[in-house]
């Protein structure tokens, strides 16, 4: 794209709002100069503090919840992927040259989540708009009154916020009931395999938009004796990740027939990636069984690595063949491919990201969740099987990232 370079660190630090970014632990990253200003506090007396011992509650007046307030609200938008308007808060604020003195302050806040690139919450944009002076300056005309008039003011930015996030509400919900179906239209149940049983699962993510990006493929080759399965993950949520996905993967089922290996396969699909807009660092992993001599290859960009469990419930995951994620390179380059033995009885497990990673957690806890899951029901049949996983592994609030899940019993 032609035009000048933008340093959006320059922008964030010229905001004329102010405005703080901090990680969902509550620690701040960064903020700009309106905030400083606005909160009578250095760099050095925030950057890479928790927020409340920046700004504590004030010990003093069990009135003054704004604190309380705000750290639900950014709670909040941590758990969700959701941004939060929150009404007009009053604030005790801390003198940091004199201890103990507090100064009575009415903040506006909006927290909203800065997503990383598979979707998770990395951090928290908080703006905050200072109106104390407009607070006090309707107290004095009031004779005085503050409490009222923050009453007041408090109903109608409530309602104000009420209507425009029942907007947003309703308009999130179309899109996602529009995405979600034509998200069912492009993974129908797949066609019987010839050879042996096979499940599959998709779960959207609960309550939010990140959903349609995740896809499962299942084919018998035409030379009779392979089958490919096949799982992906898009960057993104919504009706784009939805487009996306559709067209990755009826390429890469497409390549899946023509190519020798599974890494042949993800390289041709890799090459179609760089050329399609929202296909970037999108990961797949694809596996090629051969049921005449009993092993299976594997290739996978930047994918969690499928399960085998064989017959005495042993558990492996497939990892000796990763690379990075779909046009991801700026060259092209071969994919790694890798191969195994399995027997009869065996279970291989493809799934997306959704299943095992949780925020805040290393992704070898959510593996090995899978193993020991994987293990305990491994003898059941593949529906059976499927259903067992997601109950183990999907918390009962529900998950934040949508799941693909391929159970197959070899």
């Amino acid at each position: 794209m032609n035009g000048p370079v933008i340093d959006y660190r320059a922008v964030f630090k010229a905001l004329p709002g102010a405005v703080a970014l901090l990680t969902p632990d509550l620690v701040y990253t960064d903020a700009n100069e309106a905030f400083f200003a606005m909160a009578g506090r250095t760099p050095d007396q925030v950057i890479g503090r928790y927020l409340f011992d920046v700004f504590p509650d004030n010990p003093n007046d069990p009135g003054a919840t704004g604190m309380r307030n705000l750290y639900a609200s950014l709670q909040r938008v941590a758990a969700t992927g959701e941004p939060d308007s929150m009404a007009l808060q009053r604030y005790d604020v801390e003198y940091p040259d004199r201890p103990g003195v507090w100064e009575e302050r009415y903040w506006s806040p909006v927290n909203v989540p800065v997503l990383a690139a598979d979707g998770t919450v990395a951090l928290l944009l908080h703006r905050v708009e200072e109106v104390t002076e407009l607070i006090r300056a309707r107290g004095d005309r009031a004779g005085g009154d503050r409490s009222a008039v923050l009453e007041a003011e408090l109903y109608t930015r409530a309602r104000e916020l009420q209507e425009v996030n029942e907007r947003l509400r309703q308009a999130h919900a179309r899109e996602r009931e529009v995405a979600l179906h034509l998200q069912q239209a492009m993974l129908p149940e797949p066609r019987p395999l010839a050879h042996h049983q096979a499940a599959v699962r998709y779960r959207p993510a609960v309550g939010a938009l990140n959903v349609c990006g995740d896809w499962y493929d299942l084919v018998d080759l035409p030379d009779g004796h392979r089958t490919a399965v096949a799982v992906g993950d898009v960057v993104g949520h919504g009706l784009r990740a939805a487009g996306v996905m559709g067209q990755l993967r009826s390429a890469l089922s497409a390549a899946s027939r023509v190519a020798a290996g599974p890494a042949r396969a993800l390289e041709v699909v890799g090459l179609y990636a760089r050329s399609t807009d929202g296909a970037e660092s999108t990961t797949a992993v694809s596996v090629f069984l051969d049921w005449d001599s009993r092993t299976l290859a594997y290739s996978s960009a930047g994918h969690p690595p499928p399960a085998l469990c064989r017959p005495d419930g042993t558990v492996t995951f497939l990892d000796q063949a990763t690379d990075p994620p779909l046009g991801a390179r700026p060259e092209h380059a071969s994919r790694p491919e890798a191969r195994t033995a399995f027997v009869e009885g065996s279970v291989l497990v493809l799934y997306t990201d959704g299943l095992v990673e949780r925020r805040g957690e290393d992704i070898d806890t959510g593996l090995d969740r899978l193993a020991r899951s994987l293990a305990r029901h491994h003898t059941a049949d593949p529906d059976t099987l499927a259903d067992a996983l997601l109950a183990d592994l999907i918390p009962p609030a529900g998950i934040t990232d949508d799941t693909a899940l391929i159970v197959l019993r070899l």
